[in-house]
């Protein structure tokens, strides 16, 4: 087979009509010893080389002055794939690349690092937003097409969380695209790795195969590029590889997710043996899709990590309460925990339980307005301190008062030392008419105040604190959550047998587990 030639064809201004060719590299700038010499002051003497590699042709800035544009996007350091009709700019001179093998001009099918590759996109994000309306012949797209790309916009609208986000990105995804499976993976960093974090089937209803190509996925992550792979069983790559074989993946797109900022991940869809090979307008559509929705998955990992902050700093201030009240030791963080399994095993829905999440943590902030005298006592207390102490509760309410993003947690903060028989504090209140996390809340904490050392006794074994929820419930416990704790007992000491292990026994404040 002959060494494939690079022709580079002038397309406007003084290079109109001109052309250069190479077997093994084109040079271009201004001086005369050059391949390709440039007569325009945009040029730098030295500006950029393209190459051939033993993975194709690529293209090199050398440290050029006003830039080297590849298909509009300004290359930084390094090399690029250069392929068929991409165009190269140098400065304001504009050129065309073509290919040329076995004395003719070769189409669009790449073959980079081994990888059968039918062609790829190297649009930036604003250019792949045009493909919204039109396809990649700048024909108004069809109207099913159009809708479900405006589909998309929607869920960007109507989703506030992450999760929720992906999978309906997804599944939209493989519907419009008719594939047989998808997946989304994402940069926990600008350089990777990715991570799974969405994964959806059409026509294919066996889980348990591999979801997505590692292997393609990082490759089209890492050169900033969607690619169609039409026959993966022929690249020499991939033929091997166990996601391919035993996923049944015949034909592959790997979509750059990204926004003008950054590179996000991966839109990952596939097609089986049985099905018609992914096309370039296919491609062409993925593409518009992964641009159209990138924004708004960026926008939603900004939220997640703004929560994470919000919750963190949460968690500091209930543990400036446990640092006065030392006999509590590790209580926020078991209430949190035992709270968090018993909600989800009442399957409270998300916002619920990142209301949870949230007021878990500050159902004792009240405590900071308690004077140490009481908070600290070593005995029990009397009537008259154990009503001073009961204000925590509503002395916590009117801290979280002064907050407007947590006013949506003030009832557990108030109303978690309230009982089902309606004998509890501050407001006596009864039954459900106690708001429902404050009674998982309500749960958690007494669970965790029975099984807890303090001065003036023994904390309960886990068995003994269990019999103790079975006989108040319907008394002081919620009789439906009581029951859901109860079954999951078994997880609930695991938990505290973790504890126990990574702390060891302390004194005043640890959990009381059976040997």
């Amino acid at each position: 087979m002959k060494l494939r030639r690079i022709r580079m064809r002038g397309i406007h201004g003084e290079v109109e009509g001109k052309v250069w060719e190479a077997e093994s590299i084109l040079r271009a700038g201004r001086l005369a010893t050059l391949e390709i010499v440039l007569d325009d002051t945009s040029v730098s003497r030295r500006h950029a080389e393209v190459r051939s590699t033993a993975n194709g042709w690529r293209v090199r800035d050398l440290g050029s002055t006003n830039g080297t544009f590849l298909n509009g996007t300004r290359l930084g350091p390094g090399e690029w794939p250069v392929r068929a009709h991409d165009i190269l700019r140098f400065g304001n001179v504009t050129v065309v690349v073509e290919l040329i093998k076995e004395g003719r001009e070769e189409d669009d099918t790449q073959h980079t690092d081994n990888l059968m590759v039918e062609a790829t996109s190297c649009h930036t994000w604003e250019d792949a937003l045009a493909g919204l309306a039109f396809d990649r012949n700048s024909c108004p797209r069809p109207g099913e097409q159009l809708f479900a790309l405006l589909r998309a916009g929607h869920h960007l609208v109507h989703l506030e969380h992450e999760e929720d986000l992906l999978h309906t990105i997804l599944n939209d995804a493989v519907s419009t695209l008719d594939a047989q499976r998808g997946a989304i993976v994402l940069a926990e960093t600008p350089q990777g790795p990715l991570r799974l974090r969405a994964l959806a089937s059409g026509h294919s209803q066996v889980p348990s195969r591999p979801g997505f190509s590692q292997n393609l996925a990082t490759r089209s992550f890492n050169r900033g590029e969607s690619v169609l792979c039409v026959s993966v069983e022929e690249d020499p790559e991939l033929i091997g590889s166990r996601s391919i074989a035993e996923g049944t993946m015949a034909s592959v797109l790997c979509v750059l997710l990204r926004t003008p900022r950054k590179k996000l991940g991966i839109l990952h869809l596939d097609r089986g043996p049985m099905q018609p090979p992914f096309t370039k307008d296919d491609l062409h559509l993925a593409d518009a899709l992964a641009a159209h929705v990138s924004a708004g998955i960026e926008s939603a990992q900004l939220i997640s990590k703004q929560r994470e902050l919000f919750l963190a700093t949460i968690t500091v201030l209930a543990q400036s309460v446990e640092l006065r009240d030392t006999y509590t030791g590790n209580h926020t963080q078991r209430v949190c925990e035992y709270a968090r399994m018993l909600g989800q095993e009442m399957e409270l829905t998300h916002d619920e339980l990142h209301i949870l999440e949230i007021g878990t943590p500050l159902h004792d902030i009240g405590k900071i307005g308690i004077h140490d005298d009481i908070l600290k006592k070593p005995g029990k207390l009397t009537p008259a301190e154990f009503e001073i102490m009961k204000s925590h509760t509503t002395k916590g309410a009117k801290i979280l008062e002064q907050i407007p993003d947590l006013e949506c947690v003030i009832p557990i903060v108030r109303s978690h030392h309230e009982r089902w028989d309606g004998q509890g504090y501050p407001d006596g209140t009864k039954g459900e008419t106690t708001p429902k996390l404050a009674r998982i809340v309500a749960v958690a904490d007494a669970f965790d105040a029975m099984t807890t050392d303090r001065p003036y006794r023994k904390g309960m074994l886990p068995e003994v604190a269990f019999a103790e929820l079975e006989k108040q419930k319907g008394k002081q416990f919620d009789p439906v959550m009581a029951a859901a704790f109860l079954s999951i007992r078994q997880r609930i000491v695991q938990e505290m047998q973790s504890e126990t292990k990574k702390l060891g026994y302390n004194g005043l404040g640890t959990v009381r587990v059976a040997n």
